[in-house]
C-alpha cells in the first residue's frame, strides 16, 4: 500500500499569499489554464469554490466570471517522510520518548476501554528489549492494539493521530480520567531516526482478535499482512526496529535505561528493559578439602541471568494537590530530579487554570548549585524541565522562565504550550506569557517568604547567593524591577558588615533628607574614603556603598526607589542645600573669583579632567574627582577596560568625564595658589599634581603613572629630612654598629606627622596599603 498525506506542512502557508491581490476573473482563468496542462492524477476536482476581491472596475469585466475549481494538494510522499525523519528532530533519542509515549497511550486506553469492556483486562506494562546479534530493539507493549484497518488508517496515514481520535470520541467528559500524550500523528516514524526497517506486530482487544503484521523501510510503501510469529498474549503491539549502522549505540540496556529514566520516569505503567544481571551465589567447593564430620566448603562464584528489569520510576509530585504532599516527598523529588544534596530553601507548588492549563512545582536551592558556580547564565544548567501528560519534553527552553531567575529549579507540566511538531522549539504566544508571568510571581513570592522569615541569616545567605541575579532582573526586566527593588540588599558608610534594605535606608533618613544618596567602589573601606561623603556625615546622611560593578548599572535602571531620587554622590552637581538661591549665587561668584586659579588647574592637569570647579561639598580634603553626568565611575571604568581588552577593541571614548572639585578655602589650595601668583609655577604644578593623585587614590581611581607619583612624595619626604638621598647615604657610616637600624617607618612618621603602625605596606591589603598613602601624602601636604 502507499502512504498518503493529510498534512502537507508548510506548503499551504505561501498559498494565500501568491493569490491574495489577483482579481478573480484572471485568477480562475490562470486556473483553468493550468488544470488543463496538468496531468491527471492533479486534476481531481473537490467543490466549486469561488474566490473574489473588490478591485477597480475599470479593471473587472463586468460578465459573470466563471467559478474557479478547487483542487487538492498533493505530496510527494517518500520526500514528506524524509522530511519528518530527518527534519522534525534533531536528536535522535527522543525516538526512545515517542516510542515509549505511544505505548503509554495504548496502556492509557486500554485501561479505559477495561471499565466497560471485559474483554479489555489485564495489566499494562511496557517492555524493551535489545537483541544484538539481530541488531534489532524490541518495544512491546499490553496496551489496547490495533485492527487491520487501524493500522492502515493510523500508520499508514501520516500526522493522523489515533490518540487524538480517540480522545475526540471520549468527549471532554472522560478528559480528566485519561492522560493520553500523542497530538501530532509522527511520532512513530521518528523510529526511522535509527531503523532502516520497522515492523509492527499487533493485536486488538477482543477474543476473536486477529494478530497483523505491518511492514515498512520509510519508502512510499508498507505491507500488512497476517502474523504468525509468537504470539502476543492478549492485546498489544510489538514494535521491532531493525537498526541503522550508526545507531547500534540503542542496543546497549545501559543507554536504553538512561533514556527511560530521563524522558519516560513518570509514565505511570510500569518500564522494563531486558538486561543482564550478575549476582553472586554460593556453590560447593570442588577443589576443597573435604574434612569427616565438617560442613562441605562452599565459595562464591558471580552468576549472571538475563530478564526485564524495571527502570527506577519517580512520582509526578507536581501532579499530586499540595495538601497531599509531605515535606520529604519535596525534599526527595527534588534531589532525585535536579541531582542535587542540599535542601531548598523554599518552594511552590501550584496550578494554573484558566485560558491556559498547566501545573508546576518550584524550588530555591540553598546554596549555589555547582553548574552556576563558574557561568551565573551557564546554558548547559538545566534549571527548569518541562513535562507535557508525564512526559520529558525540554530543558532548555528560554522562554519559559526569565534567565535573571536561572537559579530557580523546577517543574512544568503542559499540553497547551505552542511546541513544534518536534517537541523540541517553543513558539512565543498568549499561553506561553501568562505561564511565564505565573512561575516570575510564585518565585517572587518563594524570595519574599524568605525574606519574611524569622531567622534573618536565610535571607542574608539567599542573597550573598544570588543576589546577582536579582540585580540582573532589574536590568533586564522592566516589569518586575519595582518588585525587586525592596528584596535587594546595600552597605552603607553605618551599618557596618550588615545589610540593609532600601526600606532600612529610607526609615532612618534625617527628616530634611529628601533623597537616597550611593556611592560606587571597589570595597566598603574605599567607598568611605571617598571626600564625597564629607559634606553628607556632617549633616548626618547615610551613604550606600556600592561594592560591585554590577550596582551602578543597577541603580542607572532604577532612578528611583518609591518617592526617592537615588543620587551618586561622586558625580558633579550634588546639591545638599536645594531651594537656597544664596548658596547658589554664593558658589557662583567664587567660582568667577578663582577662575585664574582654575583654569591653572585644568592647564596644568591637561586632559586628565574635563574642567576644574570650586565646591562646599568637603570638610576634611582639599579636593576630591567626580564624574560628569555622563561619565563613568572609576569601577565601571576599569570593568570596560577589561571587558575591551578581551574582546580586542579599542577603548571606548568618553567613559571618563572627570572633573575636579576644589575647597579654596583649604590651606593646601591656599598654598598653591599663593605660589601660582608668587611666580613660582613650577612647585605650584607640582604640589597641584600631587593634589590630585591624593584626590584620585581617593575616589578609587588608578593612577596612570604610579613611579612617578611616588617620585613626587618621595622627594618631598627627602626635601623635609633635610637633604637629598646622597646626603643621606654619605651620613650612613656614621651610625654606631651598637645602634639599631632607622626603622624607616618611623621616619615616615616624623616627617608626615602620621602614626606609623598601620604604614607597613608588606603583608597587608592592597587597599589598605593605598589608604595609608594617600594619608600620609595629605599630611604632607596639610605640613605645608
Amino acid at each position: 500500500m502507499k502512504f498518503s498525506s493529510i498534512a502537507l506542512l508548510s506548503a499551504c502557508v505561501a498559498a494565500p499569499h501568491a493569490t491574495a491581490f489577483v482579481p478573480s476573473s484572471i485568477r480562475s482563468a490562470a486556473l483553468a489554464r493550468r488544470s488543463a496542462a496538468a496531468p491527471a492524477f492533479m486534476r481531481r476536482r473537490i467543490s466549486a469554490l469561488s474566490m473574489s476581491t473588490e478591485v477597480p472596475v475599470d479593471v473587472v469585466d463586468t460578465a459573470e466570471a466563471p467559478a474557479g475549481e478547487t483542487f487538492e494538494f498533493q505530496a510527494e510522499v517518500s520526500r514528506v517522510m524524509d522530511i519528518i525523519i530527518n527534519s522534525l528532530y534533531s536528536d535522535k533519542d527522543v525516538f526512545l520518548r515517542e516510542l515509549a509515549s505511544n505505548a503509554a497511550d495504548a496502556c492509557d486506553k486500554l485501561r479505559f476501554l477495561s471499565l466497560t469492556d471485559d474483554s479489555a483486562s489485564g495489566a499494562p506494562e511496557i517492555k524493551v528489549k535489545a537483541d544484538k546479534e539481530a541488531g534489532t530493539l524490541t518495544i512491546e507493549d499490553s496496551g489496547v492494539g490495533m485492527t487491520k484497518d487501524e493500522l492502515i488508517n493510523n500508520l499508514g496515514r501520516i500526522a493522523q493521530s489515533g490518540t487524538k481520535k480517540f480522545a475526540e470520541a471520549l468527549g471532554a467528559s472522560a478528559k480528566g480520567e485519561t492522560n493520553l500524550i500523542g497530538q501530532f500523528g509522527v511520532g512513530f516514524y521518528s523510529s526511522y531516526l535509527v531503523a532502516d526497517k520497522v515492523t509492527v506486530v499487533t493485536r486488538a482487544v477482543g477474543p476473536d482478535a486477529v494478530q497483523y503484521r505491518w511492514e515498512s523501510e520509510a519508502g512510499s510503501s508498507y505491507t500488512v499482512a497476517e502474523d504468525t510469529s509468537e504470539p502476543i498474549e492478549g492485546s498489544g503491539t510489538r514494535l521491532i526496529l531493525k537498526l541503522k549502522e550508526d545507531s547500534l549505540e540503542y542496543l546497549e540496556a545501559g543507554k536504553l535505561t538512561d533514556l527511560l529514566q530521563r524522558y519516560s520516569s513518570f509514565i505511570e505503567f510500569p518500564i522494563s528493559v531486558f538486561k543482564s544481571t550478575t549476582e553472586y551465589v554460593q556453590v560447593p567447593d570442588e577443589d576443597a578439602e573435604v574434612v569427616e564430620g565438617e560442613e562441605p566448603k562452599t565459595k562464591t562464584v558471580p552468576e549472571t541471568k538475563t530478564s526485564y528489569v524495571p527502570i527506577k520510576s519517580a512520582k509526578p509530585l507536581w501532579l499530586r494537590p499540595p495538601r497531599d504532599c509531605e515535606d520529604g516527598d519535596y525534599s526527595e523529588f527534588y534531589k532525585s530530579t535536579f541531582k542535587a544534596f542540599d535542601e531548598p530553601v523554599a518552594r511552590s507548588h501550584f496550578s494554573i487554570e484558566g485560558t491556559v492549563e498547566a501545573k508546576a512545582l518550584l524550588f530555591i536551592p540553598t546554596t549555589l548549585p555547582f553548574d552556576l558556580s563558574r557561568d551565573m547564565f551557564d546554558e548547559n544548567a538545566k534549571n527548569m524541565k518541562l513535562y507535557v501528560k508525564r512526559v520529558f519534553i525540554n530543558d532548555s527552553f528560554e522562554g519559559l522562565i526569565p534567565r535573571w531567575l536561572k537559579f530557580v529549579r523546577g517543574v512544568v507540566d503542559s499540553d497547551d504550550l505552542p511546541l513544534n511538531v518536534g517537541r523540541e522549539i517553543l513558539q512565543q504566544t498568549r499561553a506561553l506569557t501568562i505561564i511565564n508571568k505565573r512561575l516570575v510571581k510564585k518565585s517572587m513570592d518563594m524570595v519574599r517568604d524568605i525574606e519574611a522569615d524569622e531567622d534573618k541569616s536565610k535571607y542574608v545567605m539567599f542573597w550573598n547567593n544570588f543576589g546577582k541575579y536579582l540585580k540582573v532582573g532589574i536590568v533586564e526586566d522592566d516589569r518586575a524591577k519595582d518588585d525587586i527593588a525592596p528584596l535587594c540588599r546595600w552597605f552603607s558608610e553605618t551599618s557596618g558588615d550588615e545589610y540593609i534594605s532600601f526600606d532600612d535606608y529610607v526609615g532612618a533618613m534625617p527628616e530634611q533628607q529628601k533623597k537616597i544618596y550611593y556611592v560606587t567602589g571597589s570595597t566598603k573601606q574605599q567607598c568611605r574614603m571617598s571626600p564625597a561623603l564629607e559634606k553628607l556625615k556632617k549633616k548626618g546622611f547615610d551613604v550606600l556603598l556600592m561594592i560591585d560593578p554590577l550596582d551602578e548599572v543597577v541603580v542607572q535602571n532604577l532612578e528611583k526607589y518609591k518617592d526617592y531620587d537615588l543620587v551618586d554622590v561622586a558625580k558633579e552637581g550634588l546639591d545638599l542645600d536645594e531651594g537656597d538661591d544664596d548658596k547658589k549665587a554664593a558658589m557662583e561668584a567664587k567660582n568667577e573669583e578663582y577662575a585664574d586659579l582654575l583654569d591653572f588647574f585644568k592647564v596644568g592637569l591637561g586632559d586628565r579632567i574635563e574642567r576644574a570647579v570650586c565646591t562646599d561639598l568637603l570638610t576634611e580634603s582639599p579636593a576630591a574627582l567626580v564624574q560628569g553626568a555622563y561619565g563613568l565611575s572609576p569601577t565601571m571604568q576599569r570593568y570596560m577596560k577589561a571587558q575591551s581588552v578581551a574582546m580586542g577593541e579599542s577603548e571606548m571614548p568618553g567613559m571618563n568625564q572627570a572633573v575636579l572639585e576644589v575647597d579654596v578655602d583649604h590651606p593646601i589650595v591656599r598654598k598653591i595658589d599663593e605660589m601660582r601668583r608668587g611666580g613660582e609655577v613650577g612647585a605650584a604644578t607640582e604640589f597641584a599634581e600631587l593634589m590630585f593623585d591624593v584626590a584620585a587614590l581617593a575616589g578609587g581611581y588608578d593612577i596612570p603613572d604610579a613611579g612617578d607619583f611616588a617620585q613626587r612624595v618621595l622627594s618631598m619626604m627627602t626635601k623635609e629630612a633635610g637633604g637629598g638621598v646622597q646626603d643621606v647615604v654619605m651620613a650612613e657610616p656614621a651610625v654606631e654598629e651598637s645602634e639599631e637600624p632607622v626603622d624607616i617607618e618611623k621616619l615616615i612618621g616624623a616627617v608626615t606627622g602620621q602614626g606609623t603602625s598601620s604604614f607597613t605596606v608588606e603583608g597587608e591589603s592592597a587597599p589598605s596599603a593605598e589608604v595609608e598613602v594617600i594619608k600620609t601624602s595629605s599630611s604632607y601636604l596639610d605640613s605645608l
